[in-house]
């Protein structure tokens, strides 16, 4: 599996350093305490961005670019001066790092050395930096996995990921249980739409229209897109989850007769929903979590908007929340309000200008 590194110009990278780590102060920012005192990567402006992942594109057509991302890894070297960096990943052969290239700005050297390679989309890679021969992890990106042998690697997912990166089996049954309650898709007329969407596509049609679209449930991907915010972005919420989830699973056993809870009747869950809203909820371990009212607000959240993001973020599964609004919203001559299509590339819509 030959990489391929695709040719970005230096402009492009260091609009991104710039943005998020060209800051002089060594101050740690409101980081929501995700990062333990001392660590680097509390100064850094949304540290999760590194690598970048963005479109790519071939210069022939967005259908053919559209299974693909560019991922560009940068790395810091302005104190420690290197004369050498490279990254080797799951993502090439590992017995062939790839050189980065120190960057440049009006002539003069930045520091910064970088490199993009072209990775499929719907894939997770782990990787390390080889810094003047000495393989180390990616000092700015938070994302880590630890491999079977016990070692640490830096982690980055591409666009359409779906696969589990951060709940359990257990955790996404429940999960999507409580999420499914919290989606305007459980009114019984709006499962019947939901179902007729994936219904009316045959497998063909799903893969050319919807490629990468994860699996097509009641809850429209929101489970996924979720599990992958808490792994990037939003990592600091990860232990609200985990905690949170537990303790509603314990409260929905006991309540249930000690049976799985993701399979509790939906009365039972709207009963939960009430009392968390209250902050009083019968069973709840406040010793673990004070505030059941502020996990039902982060989980509305994460929940409507994983409905209705644009599908690459791993929620809005084959564009079915989309599709909802845009029969939802009607004028006077039926026509829709949310023509989604004409502002995304093909094979999603049919806009031309537009590269994902």
């Amino acid at each position: 599996m030959k990489t391929e590194v695709i040719e970005k110009d230096d402009q492009y990278v260091l609009n991104h350093c710039t943005k998020y780590l060209a800051r002089e102060s060594r101050d740690a920012r409101h980081d929501f305490g995700q990062y333990p005192p001392g660590d680097d990567r509390a100064a850094i402006c949304e540290a999760w961005r590194f690598p970048v992942v963005d479109a790519h594109w071939d210069g022939v057509s967005a259908a053919s670019s559209y299974p693909y991302n560019d991922v560009t890894f940068v790395h810091d070297g302005r104190r420690t001066t290197p004369s050498s960096v490279a990254v080797l990943g799951t993502f090439g052969p590992l017995h062939s790092p790839v050189p980065l290239r120190p960057l440049a700005f009006a002539g003069e050297p930045t520091g910064f050395w970088a490199v993009t390679v072209r990775v499929p989309k719907g894939q997770v890679h782990t990787y390390k930096f080889a810094v003047d021969g000495a393989y180390v992890l990616d000092p700015v990106n938070p994302q880590r996995a630890v491999l079977d042998n016990g070692e640490p690697w830096s982690r980055f997912f591409t666009d359409a990921c779906t696969v589990p990166l951060s709940f359990s089996r257990a955790e996404r049954d429940l999960l999507g249980r409580l999420v499914r309650h919290l989606l305007p898709f459980r009114l019984d007329e709006n499962r019947r739409f939901i179902r007729g969407v994936y219904e009316s596509l045959d497998r063909a049609g799903r893969d050319e229209e919807f490629p990468l679209a994860y699996q097509l449930d009641d809850e429209v991907g929101t489970v996924n897109y979720i599990d992958k915010l808490i792994a990037r972005q939003e990592q600091h919420n990860a232990d609200d989850y985990h905690t949170c989830l537990k303790i509603i699973g314990e409260i929905l056993r006991s309540r249930f007769g000690g049976l799985d809870p993701a399979t509790a009747p939906p009365e039972m869950f709207a009963d939960l929903y009430r009392q968390m809203e209250t902050e009083k909820v019968d069973g709840w371990d406040y010793s673990r979590y004070g505030s059941p009212r502020y996990f039902l607000l982060l989980l509305r959240r994460h929940a409507m908007t994983g409905a209705f993001v644009h599908p690459k973020h791993g929620g809005n599964s084959g564009a079915a929340g989309w599709m909802y609004l845009e029969s939802r919203f009607r004028d006077a001559r039926d026509a829709t309000l949310f023509d989604w299509r004409r502002a995304l590339e093909s094979p999603l819509g049919h806009n031309t200008d537009y590269r994902g």
